[in-house]
């Protein structure tokens, strides 16, 4: 490029003009088109380096400066230009992407729902007693007169019968009337009919009895466990319900105690105590001197074990049973069992669990 007779006033004129279009570039590829038509290979400031070859030594040391002085004030002003888009597109985007961080962070859909006390509860007993070598059993909701009553030591018109008062349905073809479960004692029958010993079980599930008041309810949860083997004794069985306390309500120490009491379908049985204290109104376990009934227990009646088609003077064996929402308002601190079933979202977001938070005996039970 020829500069002519105003070598000065024509570099001047061509650095006004690129130094404007580069100030008036809305974005950065509007820039981009500017640079290439300057110092691209045959931009303008680019074809003005080249003439340097052709000069003499006297022109090239005139001339020299002042192109290389344009091309670096074109390039610092496309630099100078390029960081001032990015940060004008920077705070675009953080004025449009703006988080209110005073409001509460909305909850995901993974995390939203909870999971409900109760089945909470049956994971806790769960991990607590797989940690014992327990194994989970489970039965229909749905029994026979037998498997709940006959079976279980109540022979036919045993007042222990009435104690239940028990859902009865509609008499079958054959006239026999099936109930909904007073207990989870049935599936102990059919663990230790299907199953050899040793046996070492859990059985969690519902059960249903004529009671409605605010710790009843018609449809409730129970788990049972049962242990069979040749030298099951007493002591195993208050081992494990003291292990079990100590777990499950998260105390170092738990004070236990037996008492006589009748059972069917369990000789000798007893009532278990749990140590407690009651002051302020709040119960607090493992310490204290008030007692708390919290579950029955006993050692299998021979008489069962002969209907399971096992030998009496060869296996022996101790069961238990609790209510699973009992426990679960004591540890929880739920003063009314009829919520638990009335499908009350508000209920459920207060004593509700989130989703993962799984209990184990690892991460902690309530942690």
């Amino acid at each position: 490029m020829h500069l002519g007779k105003g070598p000065m006033t024509d570099l001047n004129h061509l650095e006004h003009d690129l130094l404007n279009q580069v100030e008036a570039a809305g974005d950065e590829a509007a820039l981009e088109t500017v640079r290439v038509s300057a110092l691209g290979k045959k931009g303008s400031v680019s074809e003005l380096l080249k003439t340097l070859g052709a000069m003499t030594p006297e022109e090239r040391k005139e001339r020299g400066p002042l192109i290389n002085g344009l091309r670096d004030k074109v390039q610092t002003a496309i630099v100078a230009k390029k960081e001032t888009l990015a940060e004008a597109a920077l705070d675009a985007r953080l004025s449009a992407e703006r988080v209110d961080v005073t409001l509460p962070v909305q909850e995901g859909p993974e995390t939203r729902g909870r999971i409900h006390p109760i089945s909470q509860v049956i994971e806790e007993l769960t991990a607590i007693f797989a940690d014992m070598g327990f194994s989970v059993a489970e039965g229909p909701d749905v029994e026979t007169d037998y498997l709940n009553f006959t079976a279980l030591n109540f022979p036919v018109g045993h007042p222990a019968r009435e104690m239940h008062d028990t859902f009865f349905l509609a008499p079958d073809e054959k006239g026999e009337r099936k109930v909904l479960r007073t207990h989870t004692s049935p599936v102990q029958i059919r663990t230790m009919t299907s199953q050899k010993p040793p046996i070492r079980v859990i059985i969690p599930g519902r059960t249903y009895r004529h009671d409605s008041d605010q710790t009843h309810t018609p449809m409730f949860h129970q788990v049972e466990g049962l242990v069979i083997d040749k030298q099951a004794n007493i002591a195993h069985l208050k081992w494990i319900l003291e292990e079990f306390c100590k777990t499950f309500f998260e105390v170092d120490q738990v004070k236990m105690r037996f008492r006589p009491s009748f059972f069917p379908f369990t000789e000798p049985s007893a009532e278990v105590d749990i140590q407690c204290s009651r002051k302020g109104g709040e119960i607090r376990f493992g310490e204290g001197e008030d007692w708390l009934e919290i579950l029955g227990c006993g050692m299998v009646h021979p008489n069962v074990l002969r209907n399971c088609g096992l030998d009496p003077d060869e296996y022996q064996g101790f069961a238990w049973g609790m209510g699973i929402d009992r426990i679960a308002m004591l540890k929880y601190g739920m003063p009314d069992l009829r919520p638990f079933f009335e499908a009350d979202v508000r209920w459920l977001n207060h004593y509700g669990f989130r989703p993962l938070d799984i209990p184990s005996l690892v991460g902690g039970l309530t942690s």
